[in-house]
């Protein structure tokens, strides 16, 4: 069974990747601003990494599961 820090650090992978895909559109006219500056990747990325904590543990723990078994499905 994995352990509360590791099904986080998964679900915040899991979350960031998602999140990513969801608002590419967006991020990329962020990114592309002409304000826009290297230091600001982190703070967005920290930004971005907030979400997660709307996110009690065991919902973290039942979208991986999830996400896992749905892996699965796919592979058959």
């Amino acid at each position: 069974m994995p352990s509360k820090d590791s099904t986080s650090r998964d679900f915040t992978s899991y979350y960031l990747q998602q999140s990513t895909k969801e608002f590419a559109e967006d991020l990329d006219k962020i990114r592309n601003a002409d304000d826009f500056k290297g230091d600001a990747v982190a703070m967005l990325v920290k930004s971005l990494q907030q979400g997660t904590s709307l996110f009690p543990a065991a919902d973290q723990k039942r979208v991986l599961d999830a996400r896992e078994s749905g892996g699965r499905e796919e592979k058959r």
